[in-house]
């Protein structure tokens, strides 16, 4: 059986600590600022982003990982003889599964390629990975985690809390006359991910550091039923003590193994807005 390369997208959010340890290889999407494209992660970074979007009172575009640094990244793996696994932001959101397979074929390698269209974002796709590697760490063949991966897609949980609706209404998101209403009346919309796509659940109204702790607890019901090794807390630049309250809440509950911070990528803070929290788990 062939080695089993895993490797995402930059909008998977996972740690620097994780990737290591599971030995992740990220492709970047880019942001596209003053006409000019930049690697996410690598070229820019979500401090840049924001302040480059406040003086412009603009959002950057955004675009899917590229053709040549995709095909470039398989061709490695195909050198070395290893089956690979693709993960990639939900295809409702962007082309990246399109870019990964087309670089296969081109390669004559599509079948050792797994895209799996994550039907998320951020660590919502984090999660589909980590259980990507604990699969091949049990020894099973790449088919074998496609198809486990991909049964078990619908069990995740990804939803966020934003701060400001600015960089929703700059990002056409919502109309600008909403975004300006909604900051006035102190709005803060819930945004869940189901079936590849991002929906309004609630709304909150208040200082973002209360309303973040009442989204968390509202989640208590789906957290009492979540897989216990993992729960995510992704952020963009939320404050500090916003994300520790989080952090206390989620251990007092006694339930999960591991509870990660994690911080987003330019990609999604580019269309979120600093002050943006979610938590994210898989429902059993």
């Amino acid at each position: 059986m062939n080695k089993i390369k895993i490797i995402t997208d930059s909008s998977s959010d996972l740690s620097k600590e994780q990737l290591a340890q599971y030995d992740i290889d990220v492709d970047p999407l880019c942001i596209i600022m003053d006409d000019k494209s930049y690697l996410d992660g690598i070229d820019t970074n979500p401090t840049e982003i924001f302040a480059w979007a406040d003086a412009k009172k603009t959002t950057p575009k955004t675009a899917a990982i590229t053709y040549d640094k995709t095909k470039e990244l398989i061709e490695k793996y195909k050198n070395e003889g290893c089956d690979i696994m693709f993960f990639c932001i939900s295809e409702e959101m962007s082309t990246c599964c399109n870019v990964a397979r087309m670089a296969a074929e081109d390669l004559n390698y599509a079948e050792h390629v797994y895209v799996i269209d994550s039907m998320n974002l951020s660590t919502g796709i984090g999660l589909q990975i980590l259980y990507a590697a604990r699969l091949r760490e049990e020894g099973k063949s790449a088919s074998e985690i496609a198809d486990m991966v991909n049964a078990r897609r619908d069990k995740v949980r990804a939803s966020f809390v934003v701060d400001t609706l600015t960089y929703l209404g700059r990002g056409g998101r919502c109309s600008t006359a909403t975004a300006l209403l909604g900051n006035t009346l102190k709005l803060k919309p819930e945004i869940v991910v189901e079936n590849g796509k991002m929906h309004v659940a609630k709304k909150y109204r208040g200082k973002q550091d209360k309303v973040t702790l009442q989204y968390v607890a509202d989640l208590k019901p789906q957290l009492e039923k979540a897989d216990k090794r993992q729960v995510f807390i992704t952020h963009s630049q939320a404050h500090p003590e916003v994300v520790e309250k989080v952090r206390q809440y989620l251990e007092e509950l006694n339930i999960f193994e591991n509870i990660t911070e994690t911080h987003a990528s330019g990609v999604i803070s580019s269309h979120c807005g600093p002050g943006t929290l979610g938590v994210l788990f898989y429902e059993n």
